[in-house]
């Protein structure tokens, strides 16, 4: 009796892990903890937290210093994203730390990081664990005499209106942001060897990082395009992180400002920011530019079924299936660049990947005279994709010695010349004998 009951808890506490597992037809499970400093941003950030759940995603509220705070059960995370609008928090309660947030990232999850002139050394850390450094000079903030928003001239010329935005389709959607974004808050940079880490939304060249309460007295060190208001990461095990230095950046308030850039003649009824903001959230969250592979398989020419091994000089085919998730279903991904590598120590064969445009990338090539442990690779990588690397290990081997052609063009001067020596040695010997 009492097994039974340990098992029906146990089975009880696990419930909610099984309901919230990874989904298979999605690249994406549906359940995100958002840490606060306040409740209040609750209703101050209402529209950016219902559009996600709009879009079917579950929030979690909770605060920042909550004692019960954990993103773990049994070594199974309960969340798929962590939001963190808690910049202000000098450490989490709980079992949640620096250390918690960077496993959880490594375990391929997505991560939103927004800070503001509070932001506490926690937040820069887990920042600077991305690659990305915000300034160091706590009271500093972005400050621009002349891409500022005129509705926002006190303080500074701290609210900022920058429409510079990463040209890509992937990242932030096919329609065009017409409307500046406003941006009130601190700047980071980003190392440029860095491949990981882009910047989104970049800082007109005539910003530049300081305390706008101060005057200045020496060059700011983050300066002009340096300054990166949002960045965006795409790590190697395909996790996805935004941070930027604005937490009203999501705001409602910002959301429904209407915008007018200094110097510009054109005046926008609302900002481009919550545009801006649902068309990168859906980056983040693997709701586009998500791909997958399935089906990688080859065989010989005029042949269906997959070889033990292949021999050298053998004419093949090689098929991949490649699909791009669009947020409700997995669509065929078409796209020319896609290659596949017949790869032993170093590439064989490199070969383009011609495709049907449903999905199906396939091409022919013949196996290189080398024999050994070959591998069918493809990697690819794209702006705003997330990585593809698969590869499938097959054998090469020589011919037998009775598959040699019986007699080998290339070859017949030499057997020329060992039936001359034969016809001459005869003709020698004759002549020696029978000579008086």
């Amino acid at each position: 009796m009492k097994n039974l009951c340990f098992f029906f808890i146990f089975g009880i506490s696990l419930f909610p892990l099984l309901c919230f597992s990874f989904n298979p037809e999605s690249p994406l499970d549906r359940r995100f903890l958002v840490l606060l400093d306040d409740f209040s941003l609750k209703s101050s950030h209402s529209i950016f937290f219902n559009s996600l759940k709009s879009r079917g995603f579950n929030l979690e509220f909770k605060l920042a210093d909550d004692p019960s705070l954990s993103i773990q059960r049994y070594g199974q995370y309960l969340y798929e994203a962590l939001i963190l609008f808690s910049p202000s928090t000098e450490r989490f309660s709980g079992s949640l730390d620096l250390a918690a947030v960077i496993d959880f990232v490594d375990s391929g999850h997505v991560l939103i990081v927004a800070a503001d002139a509070s932001a506490s050394d926690l937040i820069k850390n887990i920042a600077t664990e991305c690659g990305v450094d915000f300034d160091e000079d706590s009271s500093a903030m972005v400050i621009d005499r002349k891409s500022y928003a005129i509705a926002g001239t006190e303080g500074g010329h701290t609210l900022i209106a920058s429409d510079d935005f990463i040209q890509s389709d992937v990242i932030l959607g096919k329609t065009k942001i017409e409307a500046p974004v406003l941006f009130k808050g601190i700047a980071h940079s980003v190392n440029a060897a860095n491949g990981l880490v882009l910047k989104v939304l970049s800082a007109s060249p005539s910003a530049y990082s300081a305390n706008p309460e101060s005057k200045l007295l020496s060059p700011p060190l983050l300066t002009g395009s340096a300054i990166s208001l949002v960045s965006v990461v795409q790590a190697r095990n395909n996790a996805r992180i935004m941070i930027t230095g604005s937490l009203d950046l999501f705001s409602n308030r910002l959301f429904r400002t209407a915008v007018q850039k200094a110097g510009s003649p054109f005046k926008f009824e609302k900002s481009g920011n919550e545009q801006f903001v649902t068309e990168i959230s859906k980056w983040v969250f693997h709701e586009r530019g998500h791909l997958k592979a399935v089906d990688l398989r080859h065989h010989k020419v005029r042949e269906t079924d997959e070889p033990a091994m292949y021999r050298i000089k053998d004419d093949l085919k090689f098929y991949v299936e490649i699909y791009e998730w669009s947020g409700k279903s997995w669509e065929p991904y078409v796209a020319d660049d896609v290659q596949v590598q017949f790869y032993m120590m170093s590439p064989y064969v490199l070969k383009m990947l011609s495709t049907d445009g449903k999905g199906l990338y396939h091409a022919s090539f013949k196996v290189p005279d080398v024999y050994g442990v070959f591998q069918f690779k493809v990697d690819y990588h794209r702006l705003g994709y997330n990585s593809l690397s698969l590869s499938k290990q097959t054998p090469v081997r020589p011919f037998r010695h009775n598959e040699y052609e019986r007699f080998i063009t290339t070859a017949f001067p030499y057997y020329g010349a060992s039936f001359t020596t034969m016809a001459g040695f005869f003709i020698f010997s004759i002549v020696y004998l029978y000579n008086k």
